[in-house]
């Protein structure tokens, strides 16, 4: 049955949906020997898809991989770099950093460090990553100053930015030093940069930003504290809450990928 090319190499755990398009965009997607254009459409079944002139058979799909990496400051969240940086896949080992499939499942920016997921199930990344998907994320953030009750409510409610309101968010201090004040903040959406944007817009600039949790997913788990650089795979409750959030059925994990959880 012949589908669009974004959605084979998604569906194979090539690349999500948006990098898969990016990906036939740049002209690294063949089929039967011709570079494709987007909007295209294959039948896995009798052409021969080739990215990056390496052939892919959907019969060669690695297994499922649900990994949550700590980033640390100055690792930038995408598979490539035009400018050279580190990226989050040079923190894996080559097993798993070659032809796994993994990419990451939302950003952070280079500067800011904490949870990042990592997954080779491009249908999952897609939706995770869709504005319809409420998905729960915590942050820690030092920011300059000390903001009052009233500038904390009105982050709490919503900030219009770029001519859009924002959903409401928690808010609230954690800490105190000197001049500065750390926050929990937690949202259900992911504009880009959206609390550096209304930290600076209401006065009071990010000095730090970490991401400590995704819904459940946490850094800092009873007895094993993760640290910057590592990652670890996912527990079965905590892909089955990703899969819940975004009304997928429930995957079997691989007894192998159960073994190398350590």
């Amino acid at each position: 049955m012949a589908e669009r090319l974004q959605k084979i190499l998604s569906q194979w755990g090539i690349a999500s949906r948006r990098q898969a398009e990016k990906m036939i965009e740049a002209g690294r997607v063949r089929v039967n020997g011709t570079v494709v254009r987007l909007g295209q459409t294959a039948n896995p079944e009798q052409d021969r898809i080739e990215v990056d002139g390496k052939l892919v058979l959907p019969a060669a799909r690695p297994q499922m991989l649900y990994i949550l990496l700590y980033k640390p400051a100055g690792v930038v969240s995408t598979c490539r770099d035009p400018q050279k940086r580190r990226t989050v896949l040079d923190l894996l080992p080559p097993p798993l950093r070659e032809g796994q499939g993994l990419h990451p499942v939302g950003r952070l920016d280079a500067e800011s460090t904490g949870a990042l997921l990592l997954a080779n199930d491009g249908q999952m990344t897609l939706r995770l990553t869709h504005p319809r998907y409420h998905l729960p994320k915590t942050y820690q953030v030092w920011i300059q100053g000390h903001p009052s009750e009233e500038v904390l409510k009105s982050w709490r409610q919503g900030i219009l930015l770029s001519g859009k309101k924002t959903l409401p968010a928690q808010v609230r201090v954690l800490a105190v030093r000197g001049s500065q004040t750390c926050l929990e903040v937690i949202l259900t959406e992911g504009r880009n940069r959206q609390i550096r944007r209304i930290a600076e817009q209401l006065g009071y600039p990010v000095i730090h930003l970490h991401r400590a949790a995704i819904g459940p997913i946490c850094l800092e788990r009873t007895g094993e504290p993760m640290f910057p650089g590592t990652y670890r795979f996912l527990e079965d409750f905590e892909i089955s809450f990703l899969q819940n959030q975004v009304n997928l059925t429930s995957i079997e994990v691989p007894a192998d990928i159960k073994e190398r959880r350590v």
